[in-house]
């Protein structure tokens, strides 16, 4: 098994991570008659996918001797209705200033990022966006 999961009551639920003992706390949003005071069950399918991208892209930028830390991606959850349901995930990806990337390595790490497995497991109704705000400019190869 991967977690447990209880109900708390007033639309809460506290999920454990079986192997760690991690614990997440979920609350239904605000526009779905909850607190909103957690993250949702949708946000954490948006949240995954971020981490998930960040994840891989950290893997291969480790192999390449990249130094990722301090990324920061904002992620932004667009729900539709009828049926209620995530229609579009945006994600921002900003990295520190003081990193600088050829153009070859941010192809390389931009492709891993959309190999991660969350990302094969969004319906393909759900629009998603994802911008890479690489900074500085592209150093030249040379």
């Amino acid at each position: 098994m991967t977690s447990t999961i209880v109900y708390e009551g007033s639309l809460r639920t506290i999920a454990t991570h079986l192997s760690s003992g991690t614990v997440i706390e979920t609350d239904a949003p605000l526009d779905n008659q909850g607190k909103g005071e957690r993250f949702s069950p949708s946000d954490l399918v948006a949240t995954a996918l971020g981490t998930c991208m960040m994840t891989i892209m950290g893997i291969k930028a480790r192999d390449m001797k990249i130094d990722l830390i301090g990324t920061k991606i904002e992620v932004e959850k667009i729900m539709k209705t009828d049926p209620r349901r995530i229609g579009g995930i945006n994600l921002t990806f900003s990295f520190q200033e003081n990193l600088q990337f050829k153009e070859k390595e941010r192809a390389i790490l931009e492709r891993a990022a959309y190999t991660c497995p969350v990302i094969y497991s969004i319906h393909p109704e759900i629009k998603v966006n994802t911008i890479f705000n690489w900074q500085p400019e592209i150093v030249s190869s040379s």
